[in-house]
């Protein structure tokens, strides 16, 4: 079987090294950009997507490229505590959960590709410019710097993100992703660790919200940082690398100053600043057409709430690569792949619209717009620990079911 993945981010290539794992070594990964380079800011990567890491044998190299997540806590406005919970192994996984640069991720994931399937396994430069199936075989054409080329094989998989070529051919006139109004402003910074030094943080009012975390260890460290509030323009949904200049966020976000936490000096201290859309995509009704699938951002992006985005896309990877390596044919593989994944992810879209674990932040603010001296009194533990519990379960990642699930590898035949 031959697997063509138009995209070579995250999803697309897990989705090379899974099917490679499970036997099926004839992949290539056709990328748009001529160079990937290790471009983005932070993300997190949850204990299912580690999981399906280590089976991949990637552990150690992605313990050296990030931090194990201690601890997540969200705060209000004024930098009280709400809720807070241990992470990955100290929470009981068996896996722990790395926050860790977008871009040494993919370079990590791009140097297995190349070890493992080989060097022509990833071609850069490749623009999707439509495809066709017929006689049991999917070509896709692109676009290159010499000309056209073309791609043939069993399966075509789109995990070329929210602004997929393969989805927009799926679905013409989807049209551009939906915004819902805010803004993010995302930077990194060299700074003092903070709490627990290995802390994720989240600080706000349901409304505008600030959050922080380490991914790269040190006195300083790397800190990844994210300040969201409503645009007071218009923002272009596709843009997505606009740079803005610190002042910009500090004109919202000067006065938050916490004793465990200096916002505006964070802020400041930021070699680069971008803007960002708060945009996701409404859920499809299918994924696959015949040999056709989509994969990751491409299927089901969603909003940056609960640390899921990249998450999801591992775990697709894996369960195609399951799927197309037992299926009885490649149509039958793609149906299955989607029946596990579509609904869960669907799911997972309309709880980060509600704002998912967070929304312990704007009930707080709510019932306590003033502030508080003991939370206990504004949402009682049982009712945060039912917020936690219920997204945990509608993510994939309640630590006892992640902890027995069945493996999603399988044996080379």
């Amino acid at each position: 079987m031959r697997v063509v993945i138009v995209g070579g981010g995250i999803g697309g290539l897990v989705s090379a090294l899974s099917l490679h794992a499970a036997g099926i070594t004839d992949v290539v990964v056709a990328e748009a950009a001529a160079e990937l380079r290790p471009l983005g800011v932070g993300i997190n990567l949850l204990p299912h997507a580690v999981r399906e890491l280590t089976e991949l044998g990637m552990a150690d190299r992605l313990a050296g490229i990030g931090v194990p997540t201690a601890e997540l806590s969200y705060h209000d406005r004024h930098g009280s505590p709400i809720w807070s919970e241990p992470r990955g192994l100290g929470a009981g996984y068996r896996w722990p959960q790395f926050s860790v640069h977008r871009g040494r991720l993919q370079m990590m994931l791009l140097a297995a590709v190349r070890e493992r399937l080989g060097e022509e396994a990833v071609r850069t430069g490749h623009t999707l410019t439509g495809f066709h199936q017929g006689g049991g075989r999917v070509s896709a054409r692109f676009r290159t710097a010499g000309g056209e080329a073309q791609l043939a094989g069993d399966v075509l998989v789109g995990a070329d993100g929210i602004r997929s070529a393969v989805r927009a051919r799926l679905h013409p006139g989807e049209g551009p992703p939906p915004w819902n109004g805010l803004v993010l402003w995302r930077g990194v910074s060299r700074a003092r660790p903070f709490l627990s030094g290995r802390s994720m943080v989240m600080a706000g009012d349901g409304t505008a919200k600030f959050v922080a975390y380490p991914i790269e260890e040190g006195d300083p460290g790397l800190v990844n940082w994210i300040a969201e509030r409503p645009a007071e323009r218009a923002v272009a949904p596709g843009d997505w690398n606009r740079a803005v200049e610190p002042a910009e966020v500090l004109r919202h976000f000067g006065g938050w100053r916490f004793d465990w936490l200096d916002v505006p000096g964070l802020v400041s201290a930021a070699e680069a600043v971008y803007e960002y859309p708060m945009v996701d995509r409404d859920p499809l009704p299918r994924w696959s057409h015949g040999r056709v699938t989509l994969l990751g951002d491409a299927a089901h992006a969603m909003y940056p709430i609960g640390s899921n985005g990249a998450s999801q896309a591992v775990l697709d990877a894996r369960v195609l690569a399951y799927e197309l390596a037992v299926g009885p044919s490649p149509e039958q593989a793609l149906a299955a792949y989607e029946e596990r994944r579509r609904p869960v992810t669907t799911a997972l879209c309309q709880a980060n619209r509600g704002m998912g674990p967070e929304v312990v932040m704007k009930i707080a603010h709510e019932r306590a717009p003033a502030g508080f001296a003991d939370i206990e009194d504004v949402i009682p533990l049982a009712e945060r620990e039912s917020i936690a519990a219920a997204y945990k379960r509608t993510a994939g990642f309640d630590p006892r079911l992640l902890n027995e699930r069945p493996s999603y590898g399988v044996a080379p035949a």
